[in-house]
């Protein structure tokens, strides 16, 4: 179960606490991969606890991991123009460094294609890199494409690029597999933000890994995306099947759960050597 959402201010700092005891009150096997960086900072405001307290606190109450989104570009002249009123670099960078040291993995992200440009995003992967270095604790790291069709910063702010080409998401997937080669082991492609096909060739740049089946997405819906909501699992099977590849169903933390052989599903318990990647 994956969990984000905003910052309302008359939010409790309790509320994220609570939100995990009602999960795993009905459903105690439940992994719960939830709160940005960014929620992190606001509960943590709102609780009057350092990140370590807050984070510790959650992971007792049955947090299993958190996404690494809210990163945007970790370059402190582009991300002064980007988000203003968000996280500021050194803030996200501490927020993850501390989880991992408390033993939460988190995942890694890159939004671009907008005010940024090719120095920025190997300064972004390189940082990225730096900190798997110290803590180990990414699993995937997951690029995503600015998607400008109703967003204010591409409406309200001049110079503000439509997102980025074909090429451009082919070479940020490709040289992410590169920089991070044995560090970072799974980078993602958003189908949502690349839309099937896109997504499906980039499992010959360097990506061995699609995004989830998702139900009810929203975010980059609000932004105008075109690409759905919703992939049934066997559209994936047929994706990559297609590509010459072998596809694992496997759980947040990146163990296999099922390999998939056509016609048949084999549960990974009775394979005697697992198929790695897709």
């Amino acid at each position: 179960m994956c969990i984000q959402g905003g910052l309302h201010p008359d939010i409790p700092g309790h509320f994220y606490r609570d939100m995990l005891k009602a999960i795993k009150a009905k459903l105690p096997d439940m992994h719960i991969h939830a709160f940005s960086p960014f929620e992190i900072w606001f509960g943590a405001r709102k609780s009057k606890m350092s990140y370590a307290e807050f984070i510790q606190d959650l992971i007792d109450h049955g947090l299993g991991s958190m996404p690494g989104t809210a990163a945007e570009i970790l370059d402190t002249t582009i991300r002064k123009q980007l988000t203003r009123d968000k996280l500021t670099t050194e803030e996200w960078v501490e927020i993850v460094k501390t989880a991992h040291q408390l033993g939460l993995p988190t995942t890694s992200t890159i939004m671009y294609g907008h005010i940024d440009g090719p120095e920025h995003w190997a300064a972004h992967l390189a940082l990225l890199r730096d900190i798997q270095k110290e803590t180990g604790g990414f699993t995937e790291f997951v690029p995503l494409g600015f998607i400008h069709h109703k967003t204010p910063l591409y409406l309200e702010q001049a110079g503000v690029r439509p997102g980025p080409t074909r090429l451009e998401h082919i070479r940020m997937h490709a040289v992410a597999r590169l920089m991070l080669n044995g560090w970072i082991d799974n980078i993602q492609a958003s189908w949502v933000k690349l839309g099937p096909e896109l997504a499906q060739q980039m499992l010959t740049a360097g990506v061995n890994d699609l995004g989830g089946t998702l139900m009810n997405e929203s975010i980059s819906r609000a932004a105008g995306a075109e690409h759905g909501q919703e992939m049934h699992p066997d559209t994936f099977l047929h994706i990559m099947r297609n590509m010459g590849r072998q596809p694992v169903r496997r759980n947040t933390l990146y163990q296999h759960v099922t390999v998939y052989d056509s016609p048949q599903i084999v549960p990974v318990a009775q394979l005697s050597q697992v198929a790695g990647g897709l």
